[in-house]
């Protein structure tokens, strides 16, 4: 089932139930998957990691949103923000611990050869790839910087 599908199905659950939080958060994602899906040269469909990308992204920005409005005290805002990430997070992997990053990106590390931060950019461009939606991107490059200096 694709996530198109997965979100139609939550957001009739959410009318049912007359979840409004949840409804405006999953049609949210909704919006993102329908905009992905008809930009220009987009063949209709997507892919599980084109989608993966659509939903680290809305999760990226709403923790983003939600730190800057609990740096300005705006409660309200980021209870709202808080709200959908959660909803957001429903349809992402689980996210890796921290012991976990560090075994797969010490185990990327070794498989590359790598062993000074100059291959830092080597080592990212698979992380990257490999833990796509498992874990942020900026911890993944911290990880990598401090395994490499190390």
């Amino acid at each position: 089932m694709s996530l198109k599908q997965k979100v139609d199905g939550e957001i009739k659950s959410a009318m049912i139930a007359k979840d409004k939080d949840r409804l405006r958060a999953l049609r949210a994602v909704k919006s993102l998957i329908l905009l992905e899906e008809t930009k220009g040269g987009a063949s209709g469909g997507l892919s599980e990691d084109e989608e993966m990308k659509i939903l680290t992204k809305a999760a990226k920005q709403r923790k983003d949103s939600a730190d800057i409005y609990k740096q300005q005290n705006r409660e309200d805002l980021y209870a709202v923000e808080m709200a959908e990430l959660e909803i957001i997070q429903e349809f992402l992997p689980k996210a890796l611990s921290e012991e976990e990053l560090t075994a797969a990106i010490q185990a990327i590390v070794s498989q590359t050869g790598a062993s000074s931060p100059k291959d830092m950019g080597k080592v990212m461009g698979i992380a990257s790839k490999q833990l796509a939606g498992k874990a942020d991107g900026k911890a993944i490059a911290d990880k990598v910087k401090a395994i490499l200096n190390s």
